[in-house]
């Protein structure tokens, strides 16, 4: 496509403007290279936006290959310096049909030239050019595969003693195979977009699994002979004792990709039956999500949320399981209200992502530096807001609530199932009922619920009952636009790609806090918030159910009926 032919449909499209187009054409002129080169460079354009256009001109699917798995197959149809002629890289053959992304799907002589030099059917898809050449280097590099590293393993068990204080991935050729062997898990994990690696050991068997989207997903097995190795690796990274192996250990460790990307992971060790097992956390903040508006609140309760955090004192709660998203929603809600003319403190442990113009601290019991302590420094440190990690005892508790009734603003976590049982934990924890309905301005109570892929859902047929069952309004249920991912290669034949919060959110207002103040009842105060005005977790789901977000199994596997 002519960089003209581009930047008119950019201004069509409204990504830039006639000014913008102007001067990103001068700048190529001045500079050479491509259009979509200059309109990055200007910050006028992402990549993204730029392949979406592509897509719809051309009526071809957009391809994140960061995520997509190549087919070796495919790779062998075409050799390197074909695919860097024409910034081209083919991902998958069927029969006499090969796929090839491009970064610019207009060409008619590229997929000429493919034609006669694969003698097969040429297929494009588009995806940005940055992500082609990429995967050109990963997809034609030397072809290290899992399987001959872990060869390599089994005939030396060495580990070496590296200790830098960012890792690179990419430099790793002339490593020892355990070295390559943990890089590359690593780097698939990346690629992969997963949150956690899980390392088990187990008596006959040695396992390696990724969470993505929450869920599973058992990556490989290798010989459990070589687990002694992979372990000591990831703890010399994590600059972890590799001769303690009776008690847990928690580190972290820093890795740089091949685009010069850094990563950061939280690795935890515990001792098990049959050896150590392993968890690192991804920690990207590339990632994070700080614009509450696109978290999955629904526009009233996000209303409710920030009425609460924007009180000059008083205290708000998020609550949920592990892994339930709190972080993000608390350093979401920190974002906004992080202005200059505001002082915000956080305890943490562990400190996931560094905020920039926020204090935070690391929590260390080796020197007693606990919740509850630096609580306590915080308030002769002139704060306006404060965020505490988790409120895990009653010494915690004391002192938040002291803070809240003190002008201050208080952002905290708990574990508990919903929001109105929240309010019973702390009273539980030793909290007098009176303090908990002065200082507490409002609970959130979060799921992550996976959505459905959105190029491989459809609509399905659910039985009216089993949405009546499920607590849907009986009136309502035609309106349901129940849908559910069927798997593509885009979602790794899952369905689902991505997640998406569900919430509960309770206001405190005068009649709960009269509620609490009486000691009702929990599930006397969910109904009487629910009559209130108050949309519980299943009832949230539903409504994402009914947009076509997520799946029926979702819905029933991350909330409870009411």
């Amino acid at each position: 496509m002519s960089a003209k032919k581009l930047g008119e449909l950019l201004v069509q499209e409204k990504i830039i403007d006639p000014l913008q187009l102007e001067q990103a054409m001068k700048e190529q002129r001045q500079s050479g290279g491509k259009l979509t080169n200059a309109l990055v460079k200007l910050g006028y354009a992402d990549e993204g936006q730029i392949t979406a256009i592509l897509a719809k001109q051309y009526n071809v699917p957009a391809i994140d290959l960061n995520t997509f798995t190549i087919d070796p197959a495919a790779i062998k149809k075409v050799n390197k310096s074909i695919c860097e002629k024409y910034l081209v890289i083919p991902i998958s053959v069927s029969g006499n049909t090969l796929v090839v992304s491009m970064a610019d799907p207009s060409n008619i002589f590229v997929k000429d030239d493919l034609t006669f030099l694969t003698k097969c059917k040429i297929q494009p898809v588009v995806s940005s050019e940055s992500a082609i050449r990429a995967a050109i280097e990963r997809s034609y590099d030397s072809k290290v595969s899992y399987e001959s590293i872990m060869t390599e393993m089994e005939k030396d068990s060495m580990t070496d003693s590296i200790d830098d204080s960012v890792l690179d991935l990419e430099d790793v050729k002339d490593e020892a195979p355990v070295v390559q062997f943990v890089n590359m898990m690593l780097s698939e994990a990346i690629k992969m977009k997963a949150s956690d690696i899980h390392i088990e050991p187990y008596e006959k068997n040695y396992r390696i699994r990724f969470r993505i989207d929450g869920a599973l997903y058992e990556k490989i097995q290798p010989p459990s002979a070589v687990a002694p190795a992979i372990s000591s690796r990831i703890k010399i990274m994590s600059k972890m004792d590799i001769s303690e192996r009776r008690r847990p250990q928690d580190g972290r460790l820093k890795i740089r990709t091949k685009s010069n990307k850094e990563m950061d992971f939280r690795v935890s060790v515990l001792p098990s039956l049959f050896g150590e097992k392993i968890v690192l956390r991804l920690l990207d903040k590339g990632n994070l999500q700080l614009d509450m508006t696109k978290l999955g609140f629904e526009a009233d309760d996000l209303k409710k949320f920030k009425n609460g955090i924007y009180k000059p004192h008083g205290m708000a709660l998020v609550t949920g399981p592990t892994g339930s998203g709190k972080t993000t929603t608390i350093y979401s809600a920190l974002s906004d209200l992080n202005t200059v003319d505001v002082n915000i403190s956080t305890a943490e442990d562990p400190v996931e992502f560094n905020l920039d113009g926020i204090n935070q601290v690391q929590m260390n019991r080796d020197v007693d530096l606990d919740f509850a302590a630096t609580l306590r420094s915080f308030l002769r440190q002139d704060p306006d807001i404060i965020m505490v990690g988790e409120i895990r005892d009653l010494e915690t508790a004391e002192v938040a609530f002291k803070a809240a009734l003190t002008g201050h603003l208080v952002v905290s976590t708990l574990h508990t199932n919903d929001a109105t049982s929240t309010v019973y934990r702390l009273i539980d924890m030793g909290v007098e009922p009176f303090l908990v309905s002065s200082a507490l301005n409002v609970v959130v109570a979060q799921r992550l619920v996976r959505k459905n892929c959105e190029h491989c859902k459809d609509v399905v047929q659910v039985d009216p009952a089993v949405l009546k069952d499920m607590g849907a309004i009986e009136s309502e249920i035609p309106s349901y636009n129940v849908m559910k991912g069927e798997g593509c290669a885009r979602c790794n034949d899952t369905g689902y790609k991505g997640r998406i919060a569900i919430y509960e959110v309770l206001e405190m207002n005068e009649s709960i806090k009269q509620s609490i103040y009486e000691n009702v009842s929990s599930s006397e105060l969910k109904q009487k918030a629910i009559q209130l005005g108050m949309r519980s977790l299943r009832m949230s789901g539903l409504l994402k159910l009914k947009q076509g977000l997520t799946s029926v199994e979702e819905v029933l596997t991350t909330s409870a009926k009411d």
